[in-house]
């Protein structure tokens, strides 16, 4: 095991696997000459090329439609969105063309090629900067979507994503860029479509993943103290959904929390809500409940902006709804 950040992890996992696969490029905004909006590409313009490393003028729809095209013809691209609330210009090609052409071909033409980019709420950006589309990208068949929590996750996903012959729509946290991680060394897969259980416990299932993984944590250790042991599930992979892992963890302890950072209102743990109640309905010992960001536009003030995240203090008192504890 070595320690690296997030963003040394994802430099790490396409630098391999452009070195295994001359057909592996990167492609977007200021990945060549700056290194990367946020330095995820630094060092990669200088190993492989101005022909492999592209920068991309401000035209997400464009070089969307160009890494699609490329992908059809047998390279393997990856575009990078800044961020992914400019992944709006180019939703038409991510969600009409990319998610629907293996389809649409009769299996004539596989797609594969990874959208990545920075997301969520990361401080003083406002409402057009601090998008969570991950439930828009996961309602559309066709696509597979991806939000790792840990730099091992997100190198491992990260090479799983550019191997895979479907489209893939890869969301980074801003906040996790510097987080710090153990990494196995040598070649690390992490499969597509399986959760991970963070932290085992009885009471109560915690399922989160992505930045609120960690405030999800804090809150099971603050619980630790109170006598509540918390189980804690990563998703990692959004669609596919490790319904399996879920289930099980929910009836061994009847009772589950879903934290996202994502809106409540049609939002993805209302989904995962859903499917949960509907099929194991009778093993639940209280309703499901969600811990979500405010359901309002993102303002620019940070203190504003961190009141609508997700807390450790209304993960406990969801918990100890579902528990019927009075504190």
């Amino acid at each position: 095991m070595s320690t690296f950040s997030y963003r040394e992890a994802l430099n790490q996992a396409m630098t391999e696997e452009m070195d295994r696969d001359d057909r592996v490029f990167l492609m977007g905004e200021e990945v060549a000459q700056y290194d990367g909006a946020y330095k995820v590409s630094q060092g990669m313009l200088k190993r492989f090329g101005a022909r492999r490393v592209i920068d991309t003028p401000i035209s997400e729809e464009g070089f969307a439609g160009m890494g699609i095209g490329a992908a059809m013809v047998g390279l393997r691209p990856i575009i990078e969105f800044m961020t992914f609330s400019f992944s709006l210009v180019a939703i038409d090609q991510i969600v009409n063309n990319a998610a629907n052409m293996r389809y649409m071909s009769g299996g004539q033409f596989a797609v594969p090629i990874v959208f990545r980019g920075s997301s969520g709420m990361a401080g003083c950006l406002a409402a057009t900067h601090s998008h969570r589309l991950e439930a828009w990208y996961a309602q559309i068949p066709g696509l597979i979507v991806l939000m790792p929590a840990t730099p091992a996750d997100a190198k491992g996903l990260l090479k799983t994503a550019i191997r895979s012959d479907d489209p893939v729509v890869f969301i980074e946290h801003e906040v996790l860029y510097h987080e710090r991680g153990e990494i196995p060394e040598g070649e690390h897969l992490v499969p597509i479509g399986k959760a991970e259980i963070k932290r085992p416990g009885k009471d109560v299932t915690l399922i989160t993943y992505s930045r609120s993984l960690k405030v999800t944590m804090q809150a099971a250790e603050k619980l630790a103290e109170d006598g509540v042991d918390a189980e804690v599930i990563d998703l990692r992979s959004i669609r596919p959904l490790d319904i399996d892992t879920l289930l099980a963890s929910v009836l061994k302890t009847h009772r589950a929390v879903i934290v996202e950072e994502d809106w409540p209102y049609c939002g993805l743990g209302a989904g995962i809500s859903d499917r949960i109640t509907r099929t194991i309905f009778d093993e639940l010992d209280a309703p499901i409940l969600r811990v979500a960001s405010k359901d309002a536009p993102i303002p620019y003030n940070r203190a504003m902006e961190q009141s609508m995240l997700p807390s450790v203090p209304r993960i406990v008192d969801a918990v100890n709804s579902v528990l019927y504890r009075e504190v």
